[in-house]
Formats: structure tokens, C-alpha cells, sequence
């Protein structure tokens, strides 16, 4: 492990595909750039993949100070061995205090097996980061017990401290293109042999259509959607804004929706400019995953569903009546 005061400065892993860069390293810099300042150390953004100077820049323009970036053929989709060797041997290097990584389906695959090449500690799925006034540490905060209870965690005695963030939790913050910093070239590369997982075939409509955690709009429906029959509507109001479809857990459990679609605390954070909230009562899970919203509407026959607290605004009615009369009026403004 060596000495712990060897490890400096906070790292933010820009996770990208085929040199597109997803918004959670972005939103990543913006909550570590207040915690660099307070600690007085560099924010360094790390970024692997192909093709992807462009996102380096970027990364200067949203927050940090420098980047360090890794490029090659093998980085161009992610893969467990690849993505792991090039960040254990940064970090072995470099030395980082700390290093976020978003809660994506890869940084949930790659943050834990980092963490144990380490022999560190891994807080996993944070929805809050701040620094422990008294010991300097970084204390992570999650939700735990199902999200009736927030747990914060710390790793006081290994370094680096990790932790894996939802993504949407946070929002980017401004970008400055008058910013400049070092980006740093790293060459590292895997040989195919020692990647053991090949894609074979990238099916865009499932990786591409249910992007919740991007979209500005979001339709969801719950069980009180009734059927999968019904989520015709909710479509149809979806596609006049177009916005994403959405759902809560019990839809997916019914067999309605597939688990893509899910959003809460089982599913997906996300951070709309508007959310749609139809059929859906309002469960602590559910809401622990949509308080990015900007804006919450909440269709609901039940006045009292606890949805109605978090929504904007309410429309107490049957969603077979009123949905079908937004999509209408939505229509009728585009005409």
C-alpha cells in the first residue's frame, strides 16, 4: 500500500464509447472541483478509450485541471480486462487520493475490480460526496436498507478512495472553453490474449433507445398504468414530446416493461428538465431516483398517493382520460 501521503489529488473517470463521452464524467467534475479546491489539489480527469483527445478538452472546459488520457484500438467499447490494466497501472503511477467513476453498467463493472487489484475500498452507487471535516477522508454517501436510511462511508486507512456515483444525481457544471490545461498522453496497451471477452454484436436499438439517465423528458408510468396494453398511451405522449419512456419496479416485475426502462432505487437515477409520473404512488425507491428532476408531473386517481408531495404539479384523474388529452393538446400547440 506504502505511505498514504504519496496519494494526491482527485481523479474523475470520463467514461466514453467509440469517442463519445457519457454526461456522468462531466457531472463528476462538477461535484469534485468545490472538493479539490477545499483540499488544495489538482482535479485530474482520466479518460480511456478511442479517438478521444476531443473529450480531454472538454474535461478541462467542465472543471479540470488536467486530464490524462489513454487512447487505442483495444479501448474502443469497453471491456473488464482492458479498462482495468490501463486504470491500475495509471493509478499506480500517478498515485490519485481519490477516484470517482460513474454508477453506469461499466463503472459498475470496472470500480470493483480496480478497487480489489488496489486492495482498496469501493463505496458503490453514491448519490452525495463531501470531505469529513475532521479527518480530511472523502465521505461517501449512499442509500442503504432498501433507501429508507442514507449510510456515509469512509476509507481511512488505503488509498485510493473510490467510490461509484449515479449518474444524473449531479449536473454538469458550466462549460468554459477559456479554461486550458496539460492533457497528458499515456501509452498502455493490452494484447488481445489478455482480453478474454469479445464483442461480438452491439445491438443499438437496446444500447442506444433507453438512455433515461440523458434524456430531458421523461414519460413513466407505474402499476397504476393497469396493463402493458396501456402503456400504448403513455407512448403516444412520449413520442409528441419526444421524450424517453420510463417506468417504476412494479411494472417491470409484472413483466410490462423490460428492466431498461426501470427508474429508482433498483433501476435509474435520472435528472429530466420534466418528469411525468403516471400511475405511479410514490415510493421512497422511486422517488430516491427521479429528486434530479427539475420539474415533476404526477397523474394519479389516488389524492393521496405520496407523489403528490415531490410533483410540481398534480393532476388528480384517470390516466386513460388525461393522458390521451395531454398528448391532444400537446399535438394541438404543434399544429
Amino acid at each position: 500500500m506504502g505511505n498514504l501521503n504519496d496519494y494526491k489529488n482527485i481523479w474523475v473517470f470520463i467514461e466514453t464509447e467509440c469517442g463519445k463521452p457519457k454526461n456522468v464524467g462531466y457531472e463528476l467534475l462538477n461535484v469534485a472541483r468545490p472538493l479539490a479546491d477545499q483540499k488544495g489539489c489538482p482535479l485530474v480527469a482520466v479518460v480511456i478509450g478511442k479517438d478521444i483527445e476531443g473529450v480531454a478538452k472538454d474535461a478541462i472546459s467542465y472543471g479540470a485541471d488536467s486530464a490524462i488520457m489513454v487512447d487505442g484500438p483495444e479501448y474502443e467499447y469497453y471491456t473488464t480486462d482492458a479498462f482495468t490494466k490501463a486504470m491500475v497501472a495509471l493509478v499506480e503511477k500517478y498515485k490519485p487520493e481519490t477516484l470517482m467513476i460513474g454508477a453506469t453498467n461499466n463503472g459498475r463493472d470496472m470500480g470493483p475490480r480496480v478497487s480489489c487489484r488496489l486492495q482498496t475500498g469501493l463505496t458503490a452507487d453514491c448519490t452525495g460526496i463531501d470531505i469529513d471535516e475532521e479527518s480530511g477522508n472523502i465521505a461517501w454517501t449512499r442509500p442503504t436498507f432498501g433507501g429508507n436510511l442514507m449510510a456515509t462511508i469512509m476509507c481511512p486507512d488505503h488509498r485510493p478512495q473510490m467510490g461509484t456515483v449515479r449518474p444524473g444525481v449531479f449536473k454538469k457544471g458550466a462549460f468554459d472553453e477559456s479554461r486550458t490545461g496539460e492533457i497528458v498522453k499515456e501509452e498502455i496497451h493490452v494484447a488481445p490474449e489478455e482480453i478474454r471477452t469479445t464483442l461480438v454484436e452491439r445491438v443499438s436499438e437496446i444500447a442506444e433507445a433507453v438512455n433515461l439517465e440523458e434524456a430531458d423528458i421523461i414519460v413513466s408510468g407505474g402499476r397504476g398504468v393497469g396493463s402493458e396494453e396501456n402503456f400504448k398511451l403513455l407512448e403516444d405522449l412520449a413520442s409528441e414530446l419526444g421524450a424517453t419512456v420510463g417506468c417504476s419496479r412494479a411494472v417491470v416485475d409484472a413483466g410490462w416493461m423490460p428492466h431498461a426502462h426501470q427508474v429508482g432505487q433498483s433501476g435509474k437515477t435520472v435528472a429530466p428538465k420534466l418528469y411525468f409520473a403516471i400511475g405511479i404512488s410514490g415510493a421512497i425507491q422511486h422517488l430516491a431516483g427521479i429528486s434530479g428532476s427539475d420539474t415533476v408531473i404526477a397523474v394519479n386517481k389516488d389524492e393521496d398517493a405520496p407523489i403528490f408531495d415531490v410533483a410540481d404539479y398534480g393532476i388528480v384523474g384517470n390516466l386513460n382520460e388525461v393522458v390521451p388529452a395531454l398528448t391532444a393538446a400537446f399535438k394541438a400547440r404543434k399544429a
